[in-house]
């Protein structure tokens, strides 16, 4: 005698498929990586108008952010607004701008490619001439890569680490600009 096992329809297999596939996606989403799309030109050279870009959302929870990181976080003016900035100055330290370099705790920033390579301009309420800029603690202060075109901390201000979202890691589209973000 044989037993006859019910089958599921092809239309739950696939519904189950989809329902499972779709949840598995949020959760990475949500947790693991997110995409963005670059607006603006603040971040030029590294990251033009068009960009899309891949973000590592957990790795901040095991390994704190380092100097010099490309980083998306949540915007201090608008609650709903993502940017991106390069993470230039820690909680406790201090940050001057003087002729177009950028000096932390009175010493020039050393050993960071991407900042001996930029001039950075005197600019907003928290980045002028002479102004010697302290940071709060649990905070960052954060400057584009196109430092004559980008409202960044110094007009802004700090950005409190739990505003953090994640580190940027590769431009995936356009095609032409595939390659990992330094």
């Amino acid at each position: 005698m044989k037993i006859k096992l019910p089958c599921k329809s092809v239309v739950r297999e696939y519904a189950e498929s989809i329902i499972i596939a779709v949840v598995l996606a949020l959760f990475v989403r949500t947790f693991i990586m997110g995409v963005f799309k670059i607006p603006t030109g603040s971040m030029k050279p590294t990251l033009i108008e068009g960009d899309h870009i891949f973000v590592n959302k957990f790795v901040y929870n095991f390994i704190p952010p380092k100097r010099g990181e490309v980083v998306v976080f949540k915007s201090t003016e608008e609650k709903k607004k993502y940017l991106i900035k390069r993470l230039v100055v820690f909680g406790g330290e201090t940050l001057e701008i003087k002729e177009g370099s950028l000096y932390i705790n009175d010493k020039p920033i050393s050993g960071i490619d991407s900042f001996g390579q930029r001039y950075y301009y005197n600019r907003g309420e928290f980045g002028g001439e002479g102004q010697r800029v302290a940071v709060p603690d649990k905070s960052f202060y954060m400057l584009g890569d196109n430092s004559a075109g980008s409202r960044d901390s110094r007009y802004w201000g700090f950005v409190p680490k739990k505003n953090l979202v994640g580190k940027a890691f590769l431009i995936y589209w356009p095609l032409y600009r595939i390659r990992v973000i330094k």
